[in-house]
């Protein structure tokens, strides 16, 4: 029997000042805010790589022309796409089963988790083995990987509270109102924390994780 076709989908802003983490400009400044910005995509993108995927589709929003992009593709293969939809729930349905197109499971991630290693991608891929989504929770309440088999629809609605602490909990319940069930429907995964606040962006620092 062959392995699974793993496709994993990074989900990135372009790294534009003024755009990207909005919330660091304060402690960072603008342009300080892009930089790091394009520091964590090219840090997921490899990492992405890293784990040899049938498939790496890199998700933009924002300047779809920006040289980023292209460094992306030359070093790591990473094929470009827009991000398509109103909210990112209908852009992370879309990602997901675009990438079903050509591979047996796929996975989307976003480029805030710096604690997130090959395994991690690797214990979501093998849980899709049986489960028919994956979910690694984040601290703050909403969650940094989401896999799938069978993306239900219900998990990317707009009655989801996106960029909330809400988000994971109310996924959980809409899932679970179409009665999917934990583990055998949906697995969750240890959760890990990404850079949101000013906080956890000198945590990442101390943990030698980002370049000042």
């Amino acid at each position: 029997m062959r392995p699974p076709r793993v496709a994993i989908g990074v989900m990135a802003k372009a790294p534009v000042p003024g755009y990207a983490k909005t919330r660091l400009i304060p402690l960072l400044g603008a342009d300080g805010a892009a930089a790091l910005q394009q520091q964590l995509i090219l840090r997921t993108v490899a990492l992405a790589r890293s784990v040899s995927p049938t498939l790496l589709q890199l998700f933009v929003g924002g300047d779809a022309a920006h040289p980023l992009w292209a460094q992306c593709d030359r070093d790591h293969g990473a094929q470009l796409s827009p991000q398509r939809g109103d909210d990112l729930g209908v852009r992370m349905r879309d990602a997901l089963l675009s990438m079903r197109q050509q591979a047996d499971v796929a996975i989307v991630i976003g480029t805030d988790c710096v604690a997130m290693q090959a395994a991690h991608i690797q214990a979501a891929a093998a849980a899709l083995a049986s489960a028919r989504m994956v979910f690694i929770p984040a601290d703050d309440g909403g969650y940094v990987l989401v896999g799938a088999r069978e993306p239900h629809p219900a998990a990317f609605t707009t009655s989801i509270d996106w960029g909330s602490e809400r988000v994971m909990q109310q996924t959980r319940d809409a899932l679970s109102s179409q009665g999917w069930r934990s583990p055998d429907d949906w697995r969750e995964l240890p959760p890990l924390w990404d850079i949101d606040r000013p906080e956890d962006y000198q945590r990442a620092l101390q943990l030698g994780a980002l370049v000042r």
